[in-house]
């Protein structure tokens, strides 16, 4: 069940990609495919393991000329955070609390 609501989310973003410089999703999942950027279930597995809860939303963005993915996750706890993932390396860049 994990993995079809990963694979309905990868989709979901690729059909929303406007937000990724106005390119559209054959670009994007080419550049998966050349190893430009990660795949979203590789970088939601990293969220997984490090914040535990569920998964509001997920974007990719491109932040000062880079792809980064950005992720809206609620904890076990309650918090709504907002996470930034380097697209290209899966590097977290930043975490946001939203109160």
């Amino acid at each position: 069940m994990i993995s079809d609501m990963k694979a309905l989310i990868a989709l979901l973003l690729l059909l929303a990609f406007p937000a990724f410089g106005g390119e559209d999703h054959d670009r994007i999942r080419r550049s998966v495919l050349a190893g430009e950027i990660l795949p979203l279930d590789r970088i939601l597995e990293q969220v997984d393991r490090d914040y535990p809860g569920d998964l509001i939303e997920a974007e990719l963005e491109e932040k000062h000329g880079r792809p980064v993915y950005e992720i809206k996750r609620l904890t076990r706890d309650g918090r709504l955070l907002k996470l930034y993932y380097d697209a290209a390396d899966g590097t977290r860049l930043k975490v946001k609390e939203r109160r």
